[in-house]
């Protein structure tokens, strides 16, 4: 860590604003939902770009929640940041999904194990081959715990971080959901490649909030306030964190 490097264009903050673990969902909006909800003297640390990030306490234990903004490249920015720059331990990506498989429904979780992208991120470390971008074992299990625990329907498997919302192949999901991948999102592989290169810990939570085979989908509120699973799963996930450091 680097306390010189910050603030950084990116973060108006100091190591000593964020907790060890951070939740970090896409929308501002639910970042701000889940300081208001659920923390405790929540606070604002960041407001640059309207990425707001926040820290305050649940059960007692130090948590912080910041928005990723869309896409590898912008949760690439914010995540290595915290990484490097802030000592931040844990990111827990906590965000939407679209599922292609007929047994995943729109608001049942998928953690994703494994993270396949058609980014060309790793190319930057220049290793010449294809990288398997995954979670932290330890989180992974943490979280499944927790699922089965409070008895939510959960999906371990892989995911696919894509670069591309509106694919010009109209069948590159049906190809996808031939080789077992269970949803679709855009963050996750960025994410896992940060904190691996960084010696740190990830996991992707992710809510289901549509089905992009079947055409079921929920509400924009419900992806901004409703995925109360996947944000209660996540800081309790941050409170057993919090409570081993002690």
């Amino acid at each position: 860590m680097s306390q010189s490097n910050c603030p950084t264009p990116h973060i108006d903050a100091t190591p000593v604003d964020f907790a060890k673990t951070v939740l970090m969902p896409g929308d501002p909006l639910r970042a701000k939902f889940i300081a208001e909800t659920y923390l405790e003297n929540a606070r604002l640390v960041n407001p640059v770009r309207g990425i707001n990030g926040y820290t305050g306490t649940w059960k007692g234990v130090p948590v912080s929640v910041m928005a990723s903004g869309m896409g590898i490249p912008s949760i690439g920015i914010y995540s290595y940041e915290l990484f490097n720059f802030f000592d931040i331990d844990h990111i827990i990506r906590i965000g939407s999904a679209g599922s292609i498989q007929p047994n995943v429904h729109t608001k049942e979780l998928v953690l994703g194990m494994g993270a396949s992208t058609n980014s060309d991120y790793a190319a930057q470390y220049g290793l010449n081959a294809s990288y398997s971008a995954i979670a932290d074992y330890r989180l992974l299990r943490m979280a499944a715990d927790i699922c089965e625990e409070r008895r939510i329907t959960h999906h371990v498997g892989n995911i696919i971080s894509t670069d591309i919302y509106y694919h010009d192949d109209l069948d590159i999901n049906l190809k996808w959901q031939k080789m077992g991948i269970l949803a679709v999102e855009m963050e996750a592989a960025g994410l896992y490649m940060n904190a691996a290169r960084a010696g740190k810990h990830a996991l992707a939570i992710c809510s289901v909030s549509n089905n992009i085979l079947t055409g079921e989908e929920l509400p924009v509120e419900t992806r901004e306030t409703g995925f109360t699973d996947m944000m209660e799963v996540a800081l309790e996930l941050a409170y057993r964190l919090g409570k081993e450091e002690k």
